[in-house]
């Protein structure tokens, strides 16, 4: 027997008589960014809570995105070239519906082939901007509470996050409101010669905060000093409520030139599944990006980009958006009405489907029959098994959305989605009202 053949045979004597469980290691990537920590998503899973809890916990609709959209897409699975590969950079039907539905908005003309990128969602496409940018060791500002997939989406590609808090400010005029705050000479601090990237999401998620151009502008001029590429995660665009402006960072002066900014068809026409979003910016972060995104995906689905393109091309004369919008003020009432009854403070939601309920005042037994997952967490981690298993209502817990330095600074908010049909959300504000007897 050769030598080769006897180390092989020795090797699988030995695996055979021991533990087979991790024969081969995995990457050490994989240890930061939370990727191998059981996420707040799979405690807080239907699977986990009662059948007839009402979720409004994860952000996804109970709705279907608009027949017209739908028709689309089924009209695209019936055609020859949709089901297949599509060029890296998207379809180009969607890329023209891309650019004619957005350059009012970044006042500019846009190019589709060297500013406008399809990713598979907008997740993927954020990915990808890291990949093209980060080497081992450049730091990613982002501002907490984070949509948690930032985190492990640049620890993976090498890169260092380093956290700003955003410091919520209860407002005694309007106790049912709270605004979040940036200090800006703490993001200055934060702001070191490693520092490659800052993240700016707006609306934001969980927070629902619109942020405001003089706050946009202090952020613009940081970018500029220390010459920092700005990811602009602008995915709820299309739902700001209260006559609040959305201004678009990259339209900032100096700052086009700086910034991608992310956007996505699932947010824009309940279609969450679907994973298609895109990307816009200058040539020199859309022409890495493009780089990085074909060796991860190659294309994006092609008959829903069809879809996508038809929504964006449709929207206008249909008045969609508008009608929209007026519906997710309806449902987002419907929910703060309910806390409004309970005498509950919330952080009042500009933008986005989230609100951040105050649960500081939630008194549960301290000998509450907890899940090993939730021991040893935050106190919005129990306060959140508590509301769902009693109450029957579903939300997430705010800690997860911070590092353990910050934690303590969402344990005292739990995130409630109101992207659900009208009577669900009925049915929730109902039952909430039992929180009454739990409150102190």
């Amino acid at each position: 027997m050769s030598s080769l053949g006897g180390n092989l045979a020795q090797f699988s004597k030995g695996a055979l008589n021991g533990d087979r469980s991790n024969l081969i290691p995995f990457s050490s990537r994989l240890r930061g960014g939370r990727a191998l920590a059981q996420d707040v998503w799979s405690i807080y899973n239907a699977a986990n809570l009662p059948a007839d809890c009402i979720n409004l916990g994860q952000g996804y609709m109970n709705f279907s995105p608009p027949k017209w959209v739908t028709d689309a897409a089924d009209e695209a699975l019936k055609s020859l070239l949709p089901n297949h590969y599509s060029h890296p950079k998207g379809r180009i039907r969607l890329r023209n519906a891309i650019k004619n539905f957005y350059e009012k908005s970044f006042n500019r003309v846009l190019d589709v082939e060297t500013e406008i990128l399809v990713t598979s969602g907008a997740n993927q496409g954020q990915y990808s901007v890291f990949t093209a940018f980060l080497e081992q060791g450049d730091e990613v500002i982002m501002f907490e509470p984070f949509f948690d997939q930032y985190l492990p989406s640049v620890t993976f590609n090498g890169g260092t996050p380093v956290y700003v808090p955003l410091h919520p400010q209860t407002d005694a005029v309007t106790p049912n409101n709270s605004n979040w705050t940036i200090d800006f000479d703490e993001l200055r601090r934060a702001i070191t010669p490693k520092a490659k990237m800052i993240i700016i999401n707006t609306p934001h998620n969980p927070v629902g905060k619109v942020f405001t151009r003089e706050e946009l502008e202090k952020i613009a001029a940081l970018a500029e000093e220390f010459n920092l590429l700005v990811m602009a995660d602008e995915v709820y665009d299309c739902l700001v409520f209260d006559g609040k402006e959305h201004v678009r960072f990259a339209t900032l002066p100096g700052m086009w030139d700086r910034t991608v900014t992310v956007l996505s068809a699932g947010k824009a026409f309940a279609a969450t599944g679907w994973r298609v979003g895109w990307l816009i910016g200058p040539p020199s972060i859309i022409f890495p990006t493009l780089a990085a995104c074909t060796r991860i995906v190659f294309c994006s689905n092609s008959p829903l980009q069809e879809a996508a393109a038809a929504g964006l091309e449709q929207a206008a004369e249909r008045g969609f958006f508008e009608n929209q919008l007026r519906e997710y003020q309806e449902r987002r009432n419907i929910l703060l009405s309910a806390f409004d009854k309970l005498g509950m403070k919330y952080s009042h939601p500009e933008g986005s489907y989230f609100v951040l309920l105050d649960i500081s005042r939630v008194n549960f037994p301290e000998d509450y029959p907890f899940p090993e997952p939730v021991q040893g967490r935050g106190r919005d981690f129990k306060a959140c098994w508590f509301i769902a298993l009693e109450i029957g209502v579903s939300s997430i817990p705010v800690s997860e959305f911070y590092c353990e330095e910050h934690c303590t600074i969402g344990e005292n908010f739990a995130r409630f989605a109101f992207c659900k049909d009208v009577e669900t959300l009925r049915q929730a504000g109902e039952r909430l009202q039992r929180l009454a007897e739990y409150l102190v």
